[in-house]
């Protein structure tokens, strides 16, 4: 294990809150945000806590030393004897989904031993519809996003007198991934580092996956999304773009289908993140359009690279991704022919947010309060931006500064 392990405890504490709990805990999440070091963590959280290594069966799927283990026979096989009888065994896997039918030896190791299992994952084939079905109510997710703008703060090592104003930019340029530290905000190396991530990504966890995917499709449709984060699109319209780019051939219905199908690999490989529409008077899921997330930004300013041209739909990005660490359900709010940026839900909290990099222009506040003034509810409404010489509240609702909103929990 790495001596120096960087700790990030808001996961390590959910994987000891459910410690011995009969559940198979599953930590998803892209490649390099951190998993593998989440368990490496976990792992001497249990030495610490006084369990014996014998007990302890910590594997990496992914190395050479295992290279045999390819299907559920004889990876249960050689799991089986080493498993402590008598006493509860911790079993830690990594990039699980390198071992074919895993998900039939996880459960047999649940019926058969007294086990309490830990597994890894860099895409959503590991909850396929086959194990979620055997394992149909007998697991908890915990998804693992690269590192927030807080644990950036904490990771990195910045000039005394830098403001957080200046951290903000290098995180907007070189995104989360706790990897790049080694490079302290090298542009040319963290590329290069980012560019075989990417590459990882796209050719293990999704071409090999899905043979007949083009690749030169899967990349175009990948720069689309960069382009147009936080823009409502949808597959027929993208699409559309490439067919008169001379990318995708076939009828228009053909293409969306395609472009849908494109976009699933790249959720199934928490590259995207899609977010769906909500009509708030009407109360209903809208089905058609919706708008796509990055799930690091320093892989956008590799592809695209880095520019402040967009940096309201950049700023939207982070608002995104901060909500799904803070545990919400996110839409896109519809309000009559206006719409708000984010619906965010919890089961007892609702917030509806507005993103805008500046409030200076009275146009602009007019424009971002608009559809915010328009529901009728009491929930919480919030207008982020950078700016901080505005009214902290009009009509009730907040407006806040979007690095204080990012650090305040």
């Amino acid at each position: 294990m790495n001596s120096e392990l960087i700790n990030r405890p808001e996961y390590l504490n959910r994987l000891i809150e459910n410690i011995d709990v009969d559940l198979v805990k599953i930590v998803t999440g892209i490649r390099r945000c951190g998993k593998s070091t989440l368990l490496d963590l976990f792992h001497k959280y249990l030495l610490d806590s006084g369990v014996e290594d014998e007990r302890i069966i910590h594997m990496n799927m992914e190395s050479l030393k295992y290279r045999n283990l390819t299907d559920y026979l004889t990876f249960y096989n050689y799991i089986s004897k080493q498993i402590v009888i008598e006493k509860k065994t911790y079993l830690i896997f990594d990039e699980l989904q390198a071992v074919k039918g895993f998900e039939k030896a996880i459960e047999s190791f649940r019926i058969d031993f007294d086990v309490d299992i830990y597994i890894t994952g860099s895409n959503a084939y590991l909850l396929s519809s086959e194990f979620s079905t055997l394992l149909s109510g007998r697991y908890v997710e915990i998804k693992m996003l690269p590192l927030s703008f807080k644990e950036f703060l904490t990771f990195y090592d910045f000039q005394k007198g830098t403001t957080n104003e200046k951290k903000f930019d290098k995180y907007l340029q070189f995104g989360g991934l706790p990897i790049l530290k080694q490079y302290n905000f090298n542009e040319k190396r963290s590329l290069e580092a980012l560019e075989g991530i990417y590459s990882t990504v796209v050719l293990r966890d999704i071409l090999e996956r899905n043979e007949s995917a083009s690749q030169l499709t899967l990349e175009k449709i990948v720069k689309f999304l960069c382009s147009n984060i936080g823009s409502i699109t949808s597959p027929n319209n993208i699409g559309n773009v490439l067919s008169h780019e001379g990318d995708i051939t076939g009828r228009q219905a053909i293409a969306g289908r395609k472009v849908a199908k494109y976009i699933k690999m790249l959720e199934k490989a928490f590259i995207f993140y899609t977010v769906g529409r909500y009509d708030i008077k009407g109360r209903q899921l809208l089905k058609t359009l919706g708008k796509h997330y990055i799930a690091d930004l320093g892989f956008r300013s590799l592809l695209l690279g880095y520019r402040d041209v967009d940096r309201g739909h950049i700023l939207e990005n982070v608002v995104f991704l901060e909500l799904l660490r803070r545990d919400y359900k996110i839409y896109i709010g519809k309000v009559n022919e206006t719409e708000i940026d984010f619906l965010a839900e919890k089961p007892d909290e609702k917030v509806y947010i507005q993103v805008t990099e500046s409030m200076n222009s009275e146009e602009v506040r007019a424009r971002e309060f608009r559809p915010l003034q328009s529901i009728s509810d009491n929930y919480e409404k919030i207008v982020l931006s950078m700016d901080r010489n505005f009214i902290n509240s009009y009509e009730g609702i907040k407006s806040l500064n979007l690095i204080d909103w990012l650090l305040a929990e």
